[in-house]
C-alpha cells in the first residue's frame, strides 16, 4: 500500500518507514471501501442497480481513488440509460488512474461511436421536452415525447417512470403498471419504481365492482354483463314470472347499455381522436421544416435536371434516389419503424445527392444506425434460432453490408450459418473466411474452418 502523504511503498505498515505518517485511519477507509464495493457488485449481479449505485457512492466517500467503484458505476448509470453520468464517472477514473485502466476502454466504445452520441443527445433533448410539457400541463404531448425517448433509449428508467406518472393521472392503470414492469426488469430493486406500482396496484384494487352478494332470502345470476338479484321467491313463481323476469332483465341491460356503455365508447373514440391529433400535430410541427427543405432540394434537382442534358435512366436513378430518401425520413419520424427505414436508406446512392441532399441523408442516417443495427442483427438472431433462415439472411445481411464486424463478427457468423443451412454455400464460405480471417483462435474460427474444409 502506498502512504497518502508522501506516497511511498508502505507494505502493511500502520505507520510510514518513510514520513511517519499514521496509515491505520487510512488502512481502514480502504477496507470500508472495498466492502462497499463488494456490495455494489453483489447488487448489480442481480439487477438491483440502484441499491448498487448507492454501494458504490458511498464506496467512493471512503476511497475517492477506488478506480474499481468508479467504473462499475458508470456501468450501472449506464445500464439504466444515464449515459452522461456514466461517461463522467469513467473520465474521473481515467484522470485519477491514466494507465490500465478500464475506463478508457468505456469511454472509446461510447465516443468512437458517432451516431450513439446523437441518439443520446436526441434523448436528452426529448426527455427536457417532455419535462417541459408536464411544466404546461400537456400531458398527452408530454407522453408522445416519452415514448420516443424510450424508444431511442430504452433502459432510459427515469423515462419509464414519468410516463408511468402520466398514465397513472390519465387513469391508465393497467398500461402505467406494464411499463413500470418494463422499468423493474431493468433495475428491480428502485424505490421509485416499487413506490409507484404499489399506488397502482392501491387504486386497481380500489375501483374494482363489489360484486359480493349477500342474504338467505336473495339469489343472483348473470345477464351478459349484468348481475341480476332478486328474492328467491320469484325464482320459483309461474312460467308467467320468469318471463317477466327475462324481461326485466333484458330493460335493465339495455337501460345499462345506454346509460353506461355508450358514453364510456364515445369518450374513449373522442379520447384517441384527440390523441392521434395531438400525434399528428406534433410530428407536423417537428418535421414540417425538413419535409420543406426536402421539396427544396427536389425543386432545385428539378431545376438542374431541367437546365442540363442528361439521360432517361439518370433521372431515373436520381429521382429514385431523392425518393428512397424521403420515404426513410417518413418511416424513421412518423411511422418510427426503424429496420424498414433502415432498409429503404441503403438504397440511397450519395453519389447523386446534390449538397443539401448529402447533409440531410447523413443527418438521417446517423439517427438512424445505431438503432437500426441493433434492431436487425436481434430480428435476424432470432429467426436464426427459430430455423428462418431466409428472413435471418435477408437482416444480418443488412448488417453485414454496414458492418461486418458487428457483434465481435457475430454477424458474420450467423450469416455464414444461415447461408450454409438455406443451401448457398458459396456465399457461406465467403463469410466464414472472413471470420478466419479476422477473428483466428475463436471458438467461431474454430467452426468456420470445419466448414471450409
Amino acid at each position: 500500500m502506498f502512504c497518502y502523504r508522501c506516497n511511498n511503498q508502505a507494505g502493511s505498515e500502520v505507520i510510514c518507514p518513510k514520513c511517519g505518517a499514521n496509515l491505520y485511519y487510512f488502512q481502514k477507509a480502504r477496507k470500508i471501501s472495498n466492502q462497499y464495493y463488494n456490495d455494489g457488485l453483489e447488487k448489480a449481479g442481480v439487477r438491483n442497480i440502484s441499491g448498487a449505485i448507492i454501494s458504490l457512492k458511498a464506496s467512493l466517500k471512503f476511497n475517492k481513488y477506488n478506480t474499481d467503484a468508479r467504473n462499475l458505476l458508470g456501468l450501472c448509470y449506464l445500464e439504466t440509460g444515464e449515459t452522461v453520468a456514466a461517461l463522467s464517472e469513467w473520465v474521473i477514473s481515467k484522470n485519477y488512474q491514466p494507465q490500465e485502466n478500464r475506463a478508457s476502454e468505456y469511454l472509446d466504445q461510447v465516443q468512437s461511436n458517432k451516431s450513439r452520441l446523437d441518439a443520446i443527445n436526441q434523448t436528452i433533448k426529448k426527455y427536457n421536452q417532455a419535462l417541459l410539457y408536464c411544466q404546461q400541463d400537456s400531458r398527452d404531448l408530454a407522453i408522445i415525447q416519452l415514448k420516443k425517448v424510450i424508444g431511442l433509449n430504452p433502459r432510459l428508467v427515469k423515462a419509464h417512470q414519468l410516463l408511468a406518472l402520466l398514465y397513472m393521472q390519465e387513469g391508465k392503470l393497467e398500461t402505467a403498471k406494464k411499463t413500470l414492469r418494463n422499468a423493474g426488469k431493468i433495475d428491480t430493486d428502485n424505490t421509485t419504481t416499487l413506490r409507484y406500482l404499489k399506488e397502482v396496484n392501491r387504486r386497481i384494487k380500489e375501483e374494482k365492482p363489489n360484486r359480493n352478494t349477500s342474504g338467505d332470502d336473495l339469489i343472483s345470476y348473470q345477464s351478459g354483463n349484468d348481475t341480476i338479484i332478486m328474492p328467491k321467491h320469484f325464482r320459483e313463481t309461474s312460467l308467467a314470472g320468469t318471463l317477466v323476469a327475462l324481461v326485466i332483465g333484458i330493460l335493465i341491460g339495455c337501460a345499462t347499455i345506454g346509460v353506461l356503455v355508450v358514453p364510456n365508447v364515445r369518450k374513449n373514440a373522442k379520447a384517441d381522436a384527440k390523441a392521434q391529433l395531438v400525434d399528428a400535430n406534433d410530428t407536423i410541427s417537428q418535421n414540417a421544416q425538413m419535409i420543406e427543405t426536402l421539396n427544396k432540394q427536389i425543386e432545385e434537382l428539378q431545376e438542374q435536371l431541367d437546365s442540363e442534358t442528361k439521360t432517361k435512366e439518370q433521372v431515373d436513378k436520381v429521382s429514385a434516389t431523392y425518393e428512397a430518401l424521403v420515404r426513410g425520413y417518413y418511416y424513421y419520424y412518423v411511422k418510427e419503424d426503424v429496420v424498414k427505414a433502415g432498409n429503404i436508406l441503403q438504397k440511397v446512392d450519395k453519389t447523386l445527392l446534390g449538397k443539401s441532399g448529402k447533409s440531410t441523408y447523413k443527418e438521417l442516417n446517423a439517427a438512424v444506425s445505431a438503432t437500426y443495427l441493433e434492431t436487425a442483427f436481434k430480428q435476424g438472431y432470432e429467426a436464426y434460432n427459430q430455423g428462418d433462415y431466409t428472413t435471418a439472411v435477408t437482416d444480418l445481411k443488412a448488417v453485414c453490408d454496414q458492418d461486418k464486424a458487428y457483434q465481435d463478427g457475430q454477424a458474420a457468423y450467423y450469416l455464414a450459418q444461415a447461408y450454409r443451412k438455406n443451401g448457398d454455400d458459396a456465399n457461406a464460405r465467403k463469410f466464414y473466411q472472413y471470420i478466419l480471417d479476422h477473428y483466428e483462435g475463436t471458438d467461431m474460427a474454430r467452426t468456420a474452418s470445419q466448414y471450409v474444409q
